[in-house]
């Protein structure tokens, strides 16, 4: 006897999404990103309020090229994850709902997060 309610093989990489579930799951990324990254940061903090030399000693390990890339990456997340948020809560007070408002949103958000990142990373390097 056959089933004709079997399941549907998804495959994940072939699934193109609309631009606000980009967001919606970068969103989600970046919350755990900038969770993961805690321990460091704080780390980072605690160090460089011990003394002179231990400050001296952390402003060396982040003038290192590949921890500034990091801490760039963390900026991204931190601001994508910033204007996103920013975003849900209007969609959570139902304003922004129609698809061609979500999708300008979510281009908005997506550009707001890379420009200040951009800016604010020249800066910081």
């Amino acid at each position: 006897m056959r089933t004709t309610n079997r399941p549907i093989f998804l495959d994940i990489v072939s699934i193109r999404l609309p631009i606000p579930g980009i967001v919606s799951i970068l969103h989600r990324i970046s919350g755990v990103l900038l969770f993961i990254s805690l321990p460091l940061l704080l780390w980072l903090l605690a160090g460089t309020l011990d003394n002179a030399a231990a400050f001296e000693s952390y402003r060396a390990f982040v003038a290192h090229p590949l921890v500034k890339i990091g801490l760039i990456g963390l900026l991204w997340a931190y601001l994508h994850h910033f204007f996103a948020g920013i975003r849900f809560l209007f969609l959570d007070a139902h304003k922004g709902l129609a698809l061609n408002t979500a999708r300008t949103t979510a281009k908005t958000v997506m550009a707001l997060a890379l420009i200040c990142t951009a800016i604010l990373g020249v800066w910081l390097w």
